[in-house]
């Protein structure tokens, strides 16, 4: 899926066209989207360095970071991100995660991060070099922190039956089921009204 805009949430386009916002509600699970391993490669977006900066531009990251990525850089970036989608849907399964999926994540979180500092302004910035290990390295570290901290149990997937959209509920309540209402929430909506009017059930037409 392409990701075009971030406030608040990505705004995701679907393989019908359709567009909808969706929230992850975490840095790590935001990079989920541009793609990953098996079935999801169909949807990859990096494949060039500038996909990858322009991916930052458009996620949770504050200010953007000026990036220099290589194309080593980006490879470690999409297989990383690969090992990642594994590590989280043995989560949300209650599997085990991969050995090796996990010394990939533990390897890019060990790198130097990002380091955020105060700029003269008063405004925040980010100091020293910005390139595609620093910056696998700050998304590994958000999936460490989510993955084994307090929120752990709100990784969920997306309710729907063909929608495999990975988010943390972040809600007060902790009910939440749809990557988005604008359409997974939505069609279930539709679906349930249709069905106590009898429309498209079948055995009622």
């Amino acid at each position: 899926m392409a990701v075009e805009s971030n406030t608040p949430g990505l705004v995701l386009t679907s393989p019908g066209g359709a567009t909808f916002r969706f929230d992850p509600g975490a840095l790590c699970l935001e990079l989920l989207v541009t793609g990953g391993p098996d079935a999801f490669a169909r949807y990859e977006t990096l494949h060039t360095p500038a996909d990858l900066a322009d991916w930052t531009r458009r996620s949770r990251l504050t200010p953007t970071p000026a990036l220099s990525v290589t194309e080593d850089e980006l490879a470690d970036v999409r297989r990383t991100r690969d090992a990642l989608w594994r590590t989280v849907l043995a989560h949300t399964g209650g599997e085990p995660p991969a050995t090796g999926d996990l010394t990939l994540l533990n390897e890019a979180a060990a790198r130097p991060p990002l380091i955020p500092a105060i700029g003269p302004d008063g405004a925040r910035r980010w100091a020293g070099p910005a390139d595609g290990h620093r910056l696998l390295s700050t998304v590994t570290r958000d999936a460490v922190d989510l993955l084994t901290g307090p929120w752990s149990h709100r990784v969920r997937m997306c309710a729907a039956d063909n929608c495999q959209l990975v988010y943390v509920d972040t809600s007060r309540p902790g009910r939440r089921r749809w990557c988005s209402m604008e359409r997974c929430g939505n069609r279930h909506k539709v679906r349930t009204l249709r069905a106590r009017r009898g429309e498209g059930v079948p055995g009622t037409e």
